[in-house]
This record gives C-alpha cells, structure tokens and sequence, in this order.
C-alpha cells in the first residue's frame, strides 16, 4: 500500500479497473453454484433470475457510481454511511466487509489447496495454501499498480474461458460439434422441454439469494475510486457497462449450459462446465476447468485483499 500525505496514490489505469470489475463478479459462483440454479429454477426460471438481479446490480451500481464520481475515497460506501447516516453506521459497514472477506480468504485459499491436490495428489493441502498466501500477499505488498496488473491478467484468463465456453456452446447447439445424446442437434429444445417452469415460478425466488451471491464483486469499483486515474471519466465508463457484461458472461454462459445439459443433470456434483465440455467431447475438460477455477479463485483472494486492506485503511485515515 502506498501512502502519500495521508492518501493513497493514483495509479490504475481504466483498462485495470475495467479487468477488476469483471474479475471481482465472475467467480466460483459461475462455474460451481451455476448448475444447483438451474436444478432447483429450471432453464427459463435460471435466465430469468439471473436478469432480474442483473438489473437490481445495475441499479445499484449506478447509485454507487454517482458517490464514488462524488467522493472518489477508498472507504467508499464505508465512508458514505458514514457521512450520510452516522458514524455507527460506517463503522459497522466497513467491520462487516472487512470481516466477510477476511472469512472468505481462508476458505479460498483452502479451495486452491485441495484443487491442486488433483495433479499432485501426494502433496499437503497446506503446503499449496501457503505458497498461495505468499503469492497473494507479495501481489498486494509491492503497489496498486502491480496489485492491478496482477488482477488484469487472472481476470482476463477467467474472461477468456467463459468467451471460449459461450463460443464452443453456441457452435455445439447449431450442430457444428456432436453433442452426446442428441442427433442431429439440441438446438434450445432442453429450454421448454418439461414447460418454462418445471418446478414453479416459486423456483425463480428461491434462487435469488444464490444469484445474489454469484453477483457479489461488483462493488470493487467503489472501492477502488481512491486510487484510479481520472474518477470522475472512468468509474461511470466502467459502471454503464456493468449491466452488458453481467448479461453477455453470465446470462450467456447460463444459456449455454441449460440448452445443452437438461435442468434435471444439472446440479452441485460436477460443475456444469465440465459437463458441457465433456458432453462434446472436448479432451481435459476437468483439467482445463479446474486451472480456471484456479484462477478465479486465486483472483478473488486477490481482490478480497486488496478490499479489506483498503477498508481498514479508511477506518484508520476516517479515525
């Protein structure tokens, strides 16, 4: 962290913050819980959910984005309950943030362990948890700036797979890769085939909180207003594309999957990514998908750092 004058420098870039905004929302969310939605809200229902909270995200963000151009500090939406509410109310905000990601940093740096232990099967969990921890940790310790490029490039590999994901999906539906279980073709007869609804439109409600959660990230953008170039052009840049990126990663990847894998396969066993590679085919499915899971992984530990740390630097500079 870098201090100057009792403030922290400026020094990320649009491209940086446009990378952390996506890699802070796409997660494990996507390629793990992604298949249990779908099992428990169906095709329609899954879209439908994920493009309501998708909508509810970009108003939010909008809201956000208005402060932050406003009163571009780290603290972000720390430092406007505070201001705007009442000391109690910011300081309990920022605790509780820093608190959920200080929790969540454990269990992802335990995840990394045991997916490592898939080609290493001999070596402790442990052993990689802590070589995980040191990476993560020296990402941060050095700079912003070298924190931003490290996260640019885990957010551009977990970009890059689910373009990959959507591209290949999309072929596989068309009938341009042979798909087990359908000939010629899927097409998107897997979408309506036991009604739009199989479990209920009640299913689209229960789902909320899972997609709610898959959405979570979002709020980097605030957080990272104290130390980006040029606030007050970047941030709403990066915000008005929230909406769009949320739709095209997220909506599309879940069209994909409900279109080739029927709502009824799809669940918390297997990712359904796997299972879409698998089902064309497509060799070291498990082994592709777990490097990126890595990544995503990796990238949230990333980003979950530099949040807490950040938060508790605005308490300290709040007093």
């Amino acid at each position: 962290m870098e201090i100057k004058q009792g403030t922290l420098q400026r020094k990320m870039e649009a491209r940086h913050l446009l990378m952390i905004s996506l890699g802070g929302v796409i997660g494990t969310g996507l390629f793990l819980s992604s298949g249990y939605t779908i099992h428990q809200a169906g095709p329609v229902g899954t879209i439908l959910a994920y493009a309501i909270e998708a909508v509810i995200v970009y108003a939010v963000m909008l809201c956000l984005g208005e402060l932050s151009v406003a009163v571009p500090q780290t603290g972000s939406f720390h430092v406007y309950a505070n201001r705007f509410i009442g000391p109690g109310t910011g300081f309990t905000v920022a605790i509780l943030y820093w608190l959920t990601w200080t929790v969540a940093l454990g269990s992802e740096f335990t995840a990394a362990g045991l997916i490592m232990r898939n080609w290493f099967p001999h070596s402790p969990t442990w052993m990689w948890s802590l070589i995980f921890m040191i990476v993560i940790f020296l990402s941060n310790a050095f700079s912003v700036r070298f924190f931003a490029e490290t996260e640019f490039w885990f957010a551009s590999i977990k970009v890059l797979a689910i373009v990959l994901f959507i591209g290949i999906g999309l072929l596989a539906i068309f009938g341009a890769f042979h798909v087990q279980g359908y000939n010629p073709q899927p097409l998107f007869h897997n979408l309506y085939a036991d009604g739009l609804f199989p479990t209920g439109f009640k299913g689209v409600f229960t789902t909320m909180l899972t997609v709610n959660f898959a959405f979570s990230g979002t709020e980097l953008i605030g957080v990272t207003a104290g130390e980006v170039k040029d606030p007050a052009r970047t941030i709403p840049k990066t915000i008005h594309t929230t909406l769009w990126r949320l739709i095209i990663f997220f909506i599309g990847s879940i069209t994909v999957m409900a279109t080739l894998i029927p709502w009824k396969q799809a669940g918390v066993d297997q990712s359904p990514f796997v299972l879409v590679f698998k089902s064309i085919g497509l060799p070291f499915a498990g082994d592709i998908l777990n490097f990126v899971i890595l990544t995503a992984i990796l990238s949230a530990a990333n980003s979950g750092l530099y949040a807490s740390t950040r938060m508790l630097w605005s308490l300290a500079h709040e007093n």
